[in-house]
C-alpha cells in the first residue's frame, strides 16, 4: 500500500467496532497524498477485490489527500464498489420521509457497511419550508416505488433492478397521472410533499415563481415556486398522518388496492398502513370531489423518463436526484445551469459528496471535505477532475456543505465540517447481499 491510500478491504460480515480507527492509526501517512506529474495528487489506484474482515469482498475504503492548483489541499474519502461486489448501492431513507436522520443513522437502519448523504432536502433555511427536514427536493425512486417527484430536467443517478446491468447518470422527468373510476383523468403533481409549494421548482401544471409570479417550469435551485391548484399522494412512508391541510381543501384514503375508502375535509389525518391517500388544494380538490366515489378506484400511473424519453422506472429500480452532472462521456461536463444553479455557483470550493460511475460498472462515493485550514474544498471543476483521475465516466454532484458525509462500519469516515453528522433526508448505502 503506497503513501496516502488507504485501503479497507473486505470479508465475511463481522462485529468490528473501533476496527476503522485502528487501521487509520496504523497506516503511516494515511492522508497524505500520491503526486502526480504536474504537482497535482492523483485519486487512489484501482480497488483490489480481495476479502479482508471489514468490508464484503468488491468493496474498498480509502482516504487521501489531493493538492490543489493553488497548492491548497482537500481531503477526499472514497467508498468503491465493484459489479461484481458482494454488496448492492441503494437509496435508503429513514422510517418516515417527513423526518431526516443522520447518514450513520441511516445506513444502521438499513444494515449498510457504507453509506455517503444523498440529495438536497428541505431545511428551514429555504423559503416555503413547512417543516419536514425529511423532504427531499427531487426524485427518489426505492426499489422501483416512487418516494419523491423530480425536479423535472435535473441529474440523477439510476441504479438498475436488473443483476449485471451498469449504473448511469442522466437528466430525469416524472409524468405522474390519476385515473378516476369514471374514466376521468388529471395530472398528479406531486409526491410526499406539501401540496401547493414546489421547493426547487422544476414541476409541472400551472407552476408560478413565488418571486416573480410568472410560470417557472425550469429548475431553480433553493428557490420556490407556487401552485393553487395540486394534487399530491401520500404514502406510509411519509409518516403516520398527512401534512394538516387549509380550509377548503380535500383528502382521499385509498385502500391497498387503489379503491376510495373515504374523502374527508379539510385535508390532514392517519394515513391507511397499507394504503395511500391524495391531497387535493384549489382546483386539485375540486377534481378529487368531482370524481372520488367510495369503492371506485382512484389509480396512478408512473412514468421516470431520462433525456432520450426513455422510461426507466420498473421493478428493482431506485433513481436518486441532485446535480449538476460533473463527468459524462470521460469528460468535464458540467450542466450547473441546466440544474438551476445560478452562475456564480460553480466558483466557490465547499465540502462536497459525488457519485462516479467507472467504465466497467464500478462506483465511486467521495467525500470532500472542506471549510478548514487542512481541507479547502473543491470547485465543481475540482471534482470533476479528481473523478476523472479515478477513473470515472459519469459523475454528478450530491448534496454538499454541512451534509456531506461518509461512514464506513458505523464510524465517521471523513471530517463534516459542522463537527458532526447532519441529519439528512437519504442516502446512498452500501448493503451486503
Amino acid at each position: 500500500m503506497g503513501p496516502g491510500r488507504l485501503t479497507v478491504r473486505s470479508g465475511p460480515r463481522t462485529r468490528w467496532s473501533g476496527v476503522l480507527l485502528a487501521l487509520l492509526a496504523s497506516v503511516p501517512g494515511c492522508t497524505g497524498a500520491v503526486p502526480s506529474e504536474d504537482g497535482a495528487a492523483q485519486g487512489p489506484p484501482a480497488g483490489v477485490a480481495e476479502c479482508s474482515r471489514v468490508l464484503p469482498c468488491g468493496v474498498t475504503a480509502e482516504r487521501f489527500t489531493r493538492r490543489l492548483a493553488d497548492g491548497k489541499s482537500v481531503g477526499i474519502s472514497v467508498i468503491s464498489v465493484e459489479p461484481s461486489a458482494d454488496a448492492e448501492v441503494e437509496v435508503v431513507h429513514g422510517e418516515h420521509v417527513a423526518t431526516a436522520e443522520t447518514v450513520g443513522e441511516l445506513a444502521k437502519r438499513a444494515r449498510a457497511v457504507a453509506a455517503v448523504n444523498g440529495s438536497f432536502f428541505a431545511t428551514d433555511l429555504l423559503r416555503g419550508y413547512a417543516g419536514y427536514p425529511g423532504d427531499a427536493l427531487g426524485i427518489e425512486v426505492a426499489d422501483g416505488r416512487i418516494v419523491s417527484e423530480a425536479v423535472n430536467g435535473r441529474t440523477a443517478l439510476i441504479l438498475p433492478g436488473t443483476a449485471g446491468a451498469r449504473p448511469r447518470i442522466d437528466e430525469v422527468a416524472t409524468h405522474l397521472t390519476l385515473r378516476a373510476g369514471d374514466g376521468a383523468r388529471r395530472e398528479l403533481d406531486g409526491v410526499n410533499r406539501v401540496p401547493g409549494t414546489i421547493l426547487g421548482c422544476g414541476g409541472t401544471g400551472g407552476d408560478l415563481s413565488a418571486t416573480t409570479r410568472r410560470a417557472e417550469s425550469r429548475p431553480r435551485h433553493n428557490r420556490l415556486c407556487v401552485d393553487s391548484g395540486e394534487i399530491v399522494a401520500f404514502g406510509p412512508e411519509w409518516g403516520v398522518r398527512s401534512p394538516p391541510g387549509r380550509a377548503g381543501s380535500a383528502e382521499v384514503l385509498l385502500d391497498g388496492r387503489g379503491r376510495v375508502t373515504e374523502v374527508r375535509r379539510p385535508a390532514g389525518g392517519d394515513i391507511p398502513r397499507h394504503g395511500s391517500t391524495l391531497v387535493g388544494v384549489g382546483e386539485g380538490a375540486d377534481w378529487l370531489l368531482a370524481h372520488a366515489r367510495r369503492g371506485r378506484p382512484l389509480t396512478r400511473d408512473v412514468r421516470v423518463t431520462d433525456r432520450e424519453g426513455r422510461n426507466v422506472i420498473g421493478r428493482g429500480v431506485s433513481i436518486l436526484g441532485a446535480g449538476p452532472a460533473l463527468v459524462r462521456d470521460g469528460k468535464q461536463w458540467i450542466n450547473s445551469a441546466a440544474n438551476g444553479f445560478a452562475p456564480g455557483a460553480r466558483d466557490p470550493r465547499q465540502p462536497r459528496t459525488v457519485v462516479a460511475v467507472k467504465e466497467d460498472g464500478t462506483l465511486l462515493l467521495a467525500v470532500f471535505d472542506g471549510r478548514t485550514e487542512a481541507s479547502a474544498g473543491a470547485t465543481f471543476a475540482e471534482a470533476a477532475q479528481a473523478m476523472l483521475r479515478m477513473g470515472a465516466v459519469e459523475a454528478m454532484n450530491l448534496d454538499g456543505g454541512g451534509s456531506s458525509t461518509a461512514v464506513v462500519g458505523g464510524e465517521l469516515f471523513n471530517e463534516p465540517s459542522d463537527g458532526r453528522q447532519r441529519r439528512v433526508a437519504n442516502a446512498l448505502a452500501v448493503v451486503p447481499k
